[in-house]
């Protein structure tokens, strides 16, 4: 397409070189040399780097955020015995592509569409992208492609967290039905809007809540609803032990969820560049520092894991340490932006040792979660929204919000801890009520569980038609090898 071109010279000034050329033709020839290209004004040129730029950095990180359900699948198999394994794996590919129509249908709408005046709940537009181009959010916002994909990559997390809960006798058509109804309406922002859950200004820089919290309070309401496998507990209430039949892929998925948390923790900025309004350096040094403590809070509970359970077994635990880490992360997402390097490495610290305690407390209490994800997701999802409510500081709160709290022990007073307390009361609440309601409902139609039988044949040849192993562990090896 050709460029449109502007003369250098108005009729006046051609009139006037005339005179000095002596001719039209010279003037004209002159005015020609001097003829530029009609480019748009810089202000419009840069808005559109500005919007490539963010649309770019919004679309890698919301990628690397689903590369986490590999580390999922395999986390969750290596996990669990291995005449379930394609079970499991087929929940976590179904988690992605369910909760993609969901969102696209229902999801987005309520959690990103126009709050009206009375109604900050949820939202009212934005249902099945309607009016996309036009559209604009509850953070002023107009429609963004590239935020629809990255808070998807955020809802499907949400949606996985829970099959490690019920692994191993949740009826499929059970969890796929939870799968449309976490997606769909389980799935709260709380740190997408200009005042963020319903106001009290609460904290949740990547989702320490609204991603961790819930889909670990779901699969934990799972767990109670549909009751421990066969054989998890003697008749004396007794845990039975039952290892996962992988380490190997359990290394692998918490390597590939660390890798993930880079996109998961500093992508939460939204954007990288900023024209107008907020500073560009502070959008890098805020998105830098929450990949920073999101190392640290890994590597804190990583140690603390080690540690103890070192002076409980005298071993060094490889199953532990990678729950440590993944736990650390869990506890510094909600903060990652707002808390110094050091206070990271002490969530997660601390996270490790509320992990361990709570998973004693459940097998007490007869809970039976395969992977511990409710005390790993939701009790340090919840450990990690308290955590900014101590520890977040003026400068960085300032950097990521512009304004706001700042935490207890760094001066603040107990304002934001306040703000964060009623944050968990609130999500817990909506998302125990809800999958309470709906575990309740399938349980009492008899669709919740399977049935004795084929918990003990397991889950891959009963309804998958086969082994995720050719030999499941060599019992069903061949005789003889046929060539």
């Amino acid at each position: 397409m050709a460029e449109a071109l502007e003369s250098f010279c108005t009729g006046e000034e051609l009139t006037a070189l005339a005179g000095l050329f002596k001719t039209q033709a010279a003037a004209q020839a002159f005015c020609d040399k001097l003829t530029v290209v009609n480019t748009p004004p810089l202000a419009d040129r840069l808005a559109g780097i500005e919007e490539g730029v963010n649309t770019f950095f919004l679309t890698i990180n919301g990628a690397l955020v689903f590369i986490m359900h590999a580390g999922f699948a395999m986390l969750c198999a290596g996990a669990i015995r291995s005449k379930n394994t394609m079970n499991i794996l087929l929940q976590t590919i179904l988690d992605a592509a369910v909760s993609a129509i969901c969102w696209y249908l229902i999801g987005w709408g309520l959690a990103y569409g126009d709050i009206t005046v009375g109604n900050p709940f949820v939202g009212t537009t934005g249902f099945a992208m309607a009016n996309w181009s036009n559209l604009t959010t509850n953070s002023g916002s107009t429609g963004r492609w590239s935020d629809w994909f990255f808070q998807w990559a955020f809802a499907a997390t949400a949606t996985t967290i829970p099959a490690g809960c019920v692994a191993e006798r949740f009826n499929f058509n059970a969890y796929l039905a939870y799968t449309v109804f976490i997606s769909a309406w389980g799935w709260l922002s709380a740190f997408n809007t200009e005042s963020p859950l319903l106001g009290s200004g609460m904290i949740d820089f990547a989702g320490s809540a609204v991603v961790h919290m819930t889909g670990g309070l779901a699969g934990l309401m799972g767990c109670i609803m549909v009751g421990p496998r066969l054989g998890r507990f003697d008749s004396n209430g007794k845990p039975v032990d039952m290892p996962g039949h992988s380490a190997t892929l359990v290394v692998l998925g918490t390597v590939l969820l660390w890798f993930g948390w880079y996109g998961f923790n500093p992508g939460s900025t939204l954007n990288i560049v900023s024209l107008a309004g907020a500073d560009s350096a502070l959008l890098f040094e805020t998105s830098g520092r929450a990949a920073c403590t999101t190392t640290l809070g890994g590597a804190g509970g990583v140690i603390t894991a080690l540690i103890t359970t070192f002076v409980r077994h005298k071993a060094w635990d490889l199953i532990s340490v990678c729950n440590g880490a993944l736990v650390g992360f869990v506890s510094i997402t909600g903060s990652a932006a707002v808390v110094e390097p050091w206070a990271a490495i002490i969530a997660g610290i601390i996270g490790s040792l509320i992990f361990d305690a709570t998973c004693w407390l459940w097998l007490r209490l007869r809970i039976d979660d395969p992977l511990c994800a409710s005390p790993m997701h939701g009790i340090c999802g919840m450990w990690g929204v308290l955590f900014a409510g101590f520890f977040a500081t003026e400068k960085y709160v300032g950097q990521a919000y512009l304004n706001g709290k700042f935490g207890a022990f760094m001066g603040g007073g107990g304002h934001l801890l306040a703000c964060q307390i009623i944050g968990i009361l609130v999500i817990s609440a909506w998302i125990c009520v809800l999958t309470g309601i709906l575990f309740f409902v399938l349980k009492m139609f008899g669709k919740l569980r399977i049935s004795p039988e084929e918990e003990q044949a397991g889950l891959d040849v009963s309804k998958h038609g086969g082994s995720a192993y050719n030999y499941d562990h060599g019992l069903n090896k061949p005789d003889a090898i046929k060539i």
